[in-house]
């Protein structure tokens, strides 16, 4: 009798094995399968949302079947504690553990409206998007001057969204001051900025503020980074170059950035300076002068006029030798590895050539015909203004 009911409860224990092995099999099914949505979907997930109410409400809207299965599939890979604030694109057909990844991993806001503050070398301004759900871009609703007195009303309207996602993006070639005086226009920014930073210390590039930071706080995030970039970058540098610091690496590639637009010229842009550098020769580049006359607090708005190229300033590199004393503006990453590695090339010369780039030469000789063709381009163009010139 007693080896029967062993057996029987043996057997049952073994169905039981089997039919909770069969049941996590199909809720493991169900978590990573395709989810139930046809069009995508904005999920906001609230400050201090509990997983119990974010997802009954993804259930409640049909992005995911079973809110029970989405709670134990959080907790089984320890990501219930994890939910981050914002509003969320959840994809047609979107599995729980993608919808999971999305509100906890990604921890960045992905759908809704996006307010980008650009600052830029000769404005700043604003520019607010709304996602597309149809096509998973961003459109823009409207677009405003910083620090305007009558914000327009598609703006004001959603302002207060509390999913509104906010964001800053710095030019490369951007001043310190230009910097400093943006930021104290930006109305979703709090705390005052008393000083400019030293010219060069702020990384350009895109910053995500939440509503309410501290303007000095994201000051100090844009001279972290640059911080970093600029070390990794002297840790990796080429040998033998005519500068001894990082400070003066920095300059240099101030004068890189304000120089070319196009990525693929700065290391010959680079390379010219460093032979100019090598052969005791003055740098002689506009962007130097232009600095010495606003100080980085201005766009000049003009060309420049012979007196002032023959003016001394401590940034005037027609008149001074060697570099000035600071950057000229804060450079970009590229700039920066550009300067500490520059191009192998023996050019002294370049001057621009019509096209947004660059004529390079390596004698005077070759420089003055670039010079002619160029002459000649603005000429046809009846333009008036700085020289773009090199070495004249």
């Amino acid at each position: 009798m007693w080896k029967s009911v062993a057996s029987n409860a043996l057997t049952l224990f073994v169905v039981i094995l089997i039919a909770l092995a069969a049941l996590v099999a199909w809720g493991r099914n169900e978590f990573v399968k395709p989810g139930p949505l046809a069009q995508p979907i904005c999920v906001q997930v609230e400050r201090g949302a509990s997983l119990s109410g974010v997802s009954r409400n993804l259930q409640e809207r049909g992005a995911i079947s079973d809110a029970r299965i989405f709670r134990i599939g959080a907790e089984y890979t320890d990501l219930a504690d994890d939910l981050k604030f914002g509003s969320y694109m959840v994809p047609a057909g979107a599995s729980m553990e993608a919808v999971l990844q999305a509100i906890t991993v990604g921890g960045r806001s992905t759908c809704g409206r996006d307010v980008n503050f650009r600052i830029g070398v000769t404005r700043a301004d604003v520019i607010l998007s709304e996602l597309d759900l149809t096509t998973n871009n961003y459109v823009e609703v409207a677009r405003f001057d910083a620090g305007v007195e009558t914000l327009p009303t598609e703006y004001t309207e959603v302002a207060d969204d509390p999913a509104l996602v906010f964001r800053v993006t710095v030019a490369e070639g951007v001043t310190s001051w230009q910097i400093v005086d943006a930021l104290k226009k930006a109305d979703f920014l709090q705390g005052s900025l008393e000083t400019v930073p030293p010219e060069g210390t702020l990384a350009p590039g895109g910053y995500e503020p939440a509503r309410g930071s501290e303007r000095g706080a994201l000051i100090a995030e844009m001279s972290a980074r640059q911080a970093r970039v600029l070390a990794d970058a002297w840790e990796k540098r080429a040998p033998d170059l005519p500068y001894d610091t990082p400070e003066e690496a920095l300059i240099m590639a101030s004068i890189i950035e304000k120089e070319t637009s196009i990525p693929e010229e700065r290391g010959r842009v680079a390379s010219v300076f460093v032979n100019r550098l090598r052969q005791g020769m003055r740098l002689q580049t506009d962007p130097t002068v232009i600095y010495g006359i606003t100080k980085g607090e201005s766009v000049l708005g003009r060309g420049l006029r012979q007196s002032e190229l023959r003016r001394e300033t401590p940034w005037n590199t027609y008149v001074i030798s060697g570099l000035p004393p600071t950057p000229i503006a804060n450079p970009g990453a590229e700039s920066i590895r550009a300067a500490l590695n520059p191009d192998d090339t023996d050019f002294i010369f370049f001057v621009a050539d019509g096209t947004g780039g660059h004529a390079f030469a390596r004698t005077l000789d070759e420089h003055n015909r670039n010079v002619a063709r160029w002459r000649q381009i603005e000429a046809e163009r009846g333009a008036e203004g700085t020289t773009g010139v090199q070495g004249e």
